[in-house]
């Protein structure tokens, strides 16, 4: 059967019986391609118990009733799995990553500018809930990836933090504990904005950390999540 040459939609043929059948499928393929949405790219082997309509961009080589679908759009219809092969410049945002990527030379790759080459520039938020323990600064483990560019840092108090004299609490890193802001409020649903007069790279995995003022700290949990550049270099040849 003739297709289209983008997203491979079935096409009508003259005096063709049961049209319906191929306008059905060509609307279902139509609804997951046009959508630009994934669920995950994580994933080389379908879901147990897949929902329909979702969509995956299959990781690796592919496996199980993937298996040799690396790189292609999977999405389930009808009880089973069709499949899109992508074509360069075709942009999807992954869901459980909170952004999106382009296909270009070959591969799905992330970023908010993606040259010929593949090399990118990758914008991400990378969030962690740090529970708060008693004592004085409270280190979180070391989200920060390597080689990143933060250009800030913001926090959400989830429980209140606590403390005998807790009067607020400071953001920042070992050799900095007030670079993202200090005074920040205790109780629950307050929120720190910390930003730095230009971007900062980090080396090395870096931990956040949180610095008690008028006081120690005994308890509480805030959520953070650091606002950074990354950048990939060109693509083998």
């Amino acid at each position: 059967m003739a297709e289209t040459t983008r997203m491979a939609l079935p096409l009508l043929e003259a005096g063709q019986t049961q049209k319906h059948v191929t306008v059905n499928e060509a609307l279902t393929r139509l609804d997951a391609l046009a959508a630009g949405v994934v669920a995950s790219r994580a994933l080389s082997d379908p879901p147990p118990g897949p929902v329909e309509g979702l969509a995956y961009l299959v990781a690796g080589e592919g496996g199980g009733a993937w298996a040799g679908r690396g790189g292609q759009i999977a999405f389930f219809d009808n009880g089973g799995w069709s499949f899109a092969r992508p074509w360069d410049g075709q942009r999807v945002w992954v869901a459980d990553e909170g952004q999106a990527v382009v296909f270009v030379v070959g591969a799905w790759r992330a970023g908010i500018g993606v040259s010929e080459s593949g090399a990118a520039t990758v914008a991400r938020v990378v969030s962690i809930d740090h529970v708060v323990g008693a004592g004085g600064a409270s280190a979180t483990p070391a989200f920060i990836p390597d080689k990143a560019v933060v250009i800030g840092v913001t926090a959400r108090v989830t429980e209140t933090l606590t403390g005998d004299g807790l009067t607020g609490w400071r953001l920042g890193v070992a050799d900095d504990p007030a670079r993202y802001g200090a005074g920040y409020g205790v109780a629950a649903g307050s929120f720190a904005h910390g930003v730095t007069g230009a971007p900062l790279a980090y080396y090395g995995g870096t931990e956040m950390v949180l610095s008690p003022e008028g006081g120690a700290f005994t308890g509480g949990r805030v959520r953070l999540a650091a606002h950074l550049l990354t950048l990939e270099p060109p693509a083998p040849a």
